[in-house]
This record gives C-alpha cells, structure tokens and sequence, in this order.
C-alpha cells in the first residue's frame, strides 16, 4: 500500500532536512511506496529553498508552494488535494510530532480502523500554551457542541476513503481537527510521544486563537444564536414579572415616584443585548458572505515533482 506524508512548512528551513530524513527512515521499515508532500505556506524564512534540495535529493519528496500565507489548516488541503496514496499521514513539520511514531499508528490502522490518531501523552510546550489551550478546547467545546480533546491535534493516519471525503468539503473556515470529527468513519487514538520543539515558538498567539476559535464556532454551530434567543426569553419573562410586581405596589400606593435609575439600567441593558446580538448575526452573515464569494481556499504558486 502506498502511503503518503503531508507536512505544512512554515518557519522552518534549518529543520527540513531532518524532518525529511526522519520520515524516510520511519516510513521505509512499512514500504518502499511513499511520498512527502511538504507545504510551503508563504514562510519569511524562505524554507522553500530547503524543500527544493531535498526534492532534488529524492523523487519521492514533493514540494508545493503556496502564493503567500493562507494558513496551516489550508496548507494541509493543498497537500491533500495531491496525495495519492492508499493511506495518508498529517503531521507538522516542527519534528513534536515524530516521525517515529507513523509505524505505531499505521499498524493499528490495520486491524479496521479509518482514522488513527495521535494522543499527545506528555505534551512539551509551555505552561501558558497548555493552560491557554486547555481553556480555549473547553470553552470551544461548549460553544460548538463538538468534542475536541486537547491532547490530540492533527498527527495521525488516515484512510483515502476519508481524505477523499474531506477534499470535498471546500468551505473556507477550515479547521482539521473538526472537520475529521464531523466526517466520522472508525476512528480511534493512541498515545504517542511528543517532543519538545526544534527551533522557534508556536505561532498561534492570543489573538490567533481567538480568530480560530469565533471562526470554527461560526462555522460549525448555531448555539450563539441560540444562546441569545434564550437570554431575550428569559429577560422578557424578567420584566413582565417585574412589571406586575410593580404594577400591583402602583394600585397599592406604594410608589410615588416612578424610578429614574431602573429606567436606566433597563434601558442600557436592554440595549447592549440588542447591539450583542445584531453583533452576533453580523459575524454569521460576514461569514456566509466570505463563501458566496467562492474564491479558492488556497493559491499554489510552484511545485516540484508533482
């Protein structure tokens, strides 16, 4: 069976030719029959010159370059449109995922599973990164009504019949992990060994994961809507209870001067829903306008060995 390796390649030059070396090293003691497709997504650092050697080096290393950053989760669909084998492998290129790793995980795909993935046993980042990343899978979970686990990200295995379900998906809020949820078929985890990062930081910020995280629960789920139609109901039954207690304190003479300040609360409350939820509706409609306008996911600018 032949088996492909994707790998999205950004920040990463000095790394290359170790990550390529690895994959081989690893994958040929399962077959001879592989490719490496190595993603270039518009990296500063020019890592395009590295992958061009070892395309060089070796046939079976395929090289695309992307016309600027569009992003990992769309550098991973780029490589995915072009993959050929019969199994294929999603990995990043920082070496935390090793390579060592694929044979484990390719056996077990064996025994009738479609999707094996990676369970990060130990995870080697900063206590920052895993709180933030913690906090950022709850609240994401929640809101999105999908259940993501922290441990695992995009390592793993996965059949062609899956892949070639997920090409299909062309929406441009891209997130690999939900999609392969959503997808379903028989999935399993294995726990596998993180390593600690070759060379530079994460570049997922703060901001960047806020982005990820409103653009993954626009795109997957209706529950903000929901959860202000909930609050609307709940505040209107509020006031009209409210008003009836106030109502009867009126036909008892118990107030004699109507309230200045409940009338500015409510006002100022009232308000600041209506402007969340128009706001709310706003982010779904800019969302559904992004799609209309049918523009590729990603714009391949050269590629070598294809």
């Amino acid at each position: 069976m032949k088996i492909s390796i994707v790998s999205p390649v950004y920040k990463a030059k000095t790394i290359i030719p170790e990550l390529v070396r690895r994959i081989v090293e690893s994958v040929s003691k399962i077959t001879d029959d592989f490719e490496v497709i190595l993603v270039e997504d518009g990296c500063p650092q020019n890592s395009w010159e590295a992958i061009a050697l070892e395309c060089q080096k070796d046939k079976r290393i395929k090289g695309i370059k992307l016309s600027r950053n569009f992003g990992q989760h769309y550098a991973i669909t780029a490589g995915l449109d072009y993959v050929k084998g019969d199994w294929v492998v999603v990995m990043d290129c920082d070496l935390q995922d090793q390579p060592e790793e694929i044979e484990k995980m390719y056996n077990l795909a064996l025994t009738g599973y479609h999707v094996v993935l990676g369970q990060r046993k130990i995870r080697y980042d900063s206590y920052f990164k895993k709180s933030f990343s913690y906090l950022f899978y709850r609240f994401l979970n929640f809101m999105s009504g999908i259940n993501h686990d922290e441990s695992i990200a995009n390592f793993g295995i996965y059949h062609k019949n899956v892949i070639a379900t997920l090409i299909k998906m062309r929406e441009p809020n891209r997130f690999f992990p939900t999609m392969i949820n959503w997808i379903g078929f028989n999935q399993t985890k294995i726990e596998i060994e993180h390593a600690d990062r070759k060379e530079g930081t994460s570049n997922y910020n703060f901001s960047k994961l806020t982005k990820l995280a409103i653009d993954i629960i626009l795109s997957n789920s209706e529950k903000p809507l929901k959860l202000f139609t909930l609050l609307g109901i709940f505040i209107s039954i509020t006031s009209l209870i409210i008003a009836f207690i106030f109502l009867i304190q009126w036909s008892l003479g118990e107030i004699k001067v109507l309230g200045y300040t409940s009338l500015i609360i409510s006002i100022w409350l009232l308000s600041g829903i209506i402007l969340a939820t128009m706001g709310i509706v706003g982010l779904y409609i800019g969302k559904t306008f992004e799609t209309v306008k049918n523009r590729p996911i990603y714009i391949i600018q050269d590629k070598i060995n294809d």
